[in-house]
Parts: C-alpha cells; structure tokens; sequence
C-alpha cells in the first residue's frame, strides 16, 4: 500500500512539473501558399502587430530602421519554399527552402532568400556566403495601415507563369516578381501520355489553344478524340474556337452549330454552352 502511494505521489508530482498553459503567441504563426503554374510556394512566418509603434523609417525611434539586415518577421524568421526553379526580379533561384532576409530602405529594399535557415533570427551569425540571391524591389506606400505583417503570392496572371511575393505592414508593401516555367513538363506529358489515353488529347488541345502555341496541332488533336466522343458538345465547342482563332469562320459556325445541337438534346443540360457557341456565332 505505501509503494503504490509513493508511486501515485510521484505520477502526481511529475504531472504538475511538466503541466503547461498555452498562451496565445504575441506574434502568431502564419503561412501562404498557392500553385503557380507547377510551382507550389509556401510561405511560413510569424506575424508581428504595429501595436502602436513607428516600424520602417531611419533612425532609432523605428522598430525596423532602414539599411538594417531584417529576419522579416518574428520569432525564428520566414521561410519561403519552392518547389521548382523560378526566377525571382528575373534572376534564377533554383527550387528548394530559403529564409527570406530583408534590408528596408525609403526607395529601395534588399531581399536575400538566405540558404541556412537554422540562424533563426540571429542576425549577427549572417554570412554574405550564404545567400543563394540577393534582389532589389521598390516599396510602395499604402493608403490604409496593415497592422499585421503579411505575406500574399499576389497578381497571378491568366497564363499562370507570373506572380508577385509581397510583404505588406504598417504603410509599405514591397513586391517581388516571381516567374516560373512549364512548357518543358507539359510537352513532355503530352508525348507520353496521349499514346495512353485518348483524354489527354483533350487536355494537350487545350494547353496549346490558351497557350497560343500551334492552333493546327490542336485541331488535330481535337478531332482526334472526338471521333471516339462525338456527343461531347463542351470540347465540340472548344473545336470551333480553335477554328475561328485560325480564321476558319465557316468552319467555326458549323462547329458551333453543332454544339447547339447536341447541347439542346442533353438530358443533363447544356451547361451554358448554348449561350457560348451563340455569342461565338455573333462574334464571327
């Protein structure tokens, strides 16, 4: 009976050693991502608040002043991660994790993605030997305060090959081009995989089409699948697009005509495809 006491004492004891509040952090965790093109970036940081004080500026009275090497955050720093090569300002960085450093400054900030992350957010063990690349972008002032730091993959454009790493907080935002390549991948899937199965001459049709690369390839590849799926109205559609894009105006109404026809006698509906292939019709 007194060694299961001591024992149950000992347990009891233990717990209360070990036992923890969970506060909320000062300046919380946070993380981006989105898929540009191929490419996944993430972007993983502590996010510090204003709470009142003056943060980019010269001089000692800023939290932050300028020409001084920042962690860009809080805590052990940012950490921005990329999952294949992409150029960064027009300047080649190769795919991998990096600890994004900055150097702010009135006209111009200095962005380093930093290849030893584990110096956390010790400035004073920074070596010029370990940075993978070094940028310059313009600031920019903002109308309205962010008071949170925060990092946004922003301006995505319609091909999907371009993106911007912003950083924005107090009344600065600074912007980073980004740009990623593709082409190489998809052509190479395009070789390989139609041979495998015929939807993929759908998918190979469309890339060429909105990528505006050979509009005859597509065409081919499109009749080629609808042969095997000559009920498909949607990629029947698609077909009269490229065709009009070709110039091959009889030809693209015939298209849609179809379309419509077939659209009309679906029982699932026509998806708005009916108002796609008319307007097409009008535009030519």
């Amino acid at each position: 009976m007194k060694k299961i006491l001591i024992i149950t004492f000992c347990v009891a004891a233990y717990a209360a050693a070990n036992a923890q509040i969970t506060v909320p952090r000062p300046s919380p965790e946070g993380s981006t991502y989105s898929k540009v093109g191929l490419t996944d970036i993430t972007i993983d940081y502590f996010r510090p608040k204003m709470k009142g004080r003056k943060i980019f500026g010269s001089g000692d009275a800023y939290l932050i002043p300028y020409g001084q090497i920042w962690r860009t955050g809080a805590n052990s720093g940012t950490i921005v991660t990329f999952s294949t090569d992409v150029s960064v300002e027009r300047k080649s960085l190769p795919a991998g994790e990096y600890m994004l450093l900055t150097i702010p400054g009135k006209d111009t900030w200095t962005m380093i993605f930093y290849k030893d992350k584990s110096i956390g957010g010790n400035m004073n063990a920074f070596k010029e030997t370990d940075e993978q690349l070094r940028v310059s972008v313009k600031p920019t002032l903002l109308t309205e305060p962010v008071e949170t730091l925060t990092f946004n993959i922003a301006d995505i454009s319609d091909d999907n090959t371009k993106a911007a790493l912003e950083l924005a907080w107090e009344n600065t935002s600074i912007k980073a081009a980004i740009e990623v390549s593709f082409d190489d991948v998809v052509m190479k899937q395009i070789k390989e995989n139609t041979v495998v199965n015929d939807r993929n001459y759908v998918a190979a049709a469309n890339y060429y089409f909105s990528a505006g690369k050979d509009l005859n390839k597509a065409l081919e590849w499109m009749n080629m699948y609808l042969e095997n799926h000559p009920k498909e109205f949607w990629n029947i559609h698609t077909k009269a697009q490229i065709l009009a894009k070709l110039g091959k105006k009889k030809e693209a109404k015939a298209a849609a005509e179809k379309s419509i026809e077939i659209a009309k006698a679906s029982d699932g509906g026509d998806f708005g495809y009916i108002k796609r292939n008319e307007e097409l019709i009008k535009s030519l």
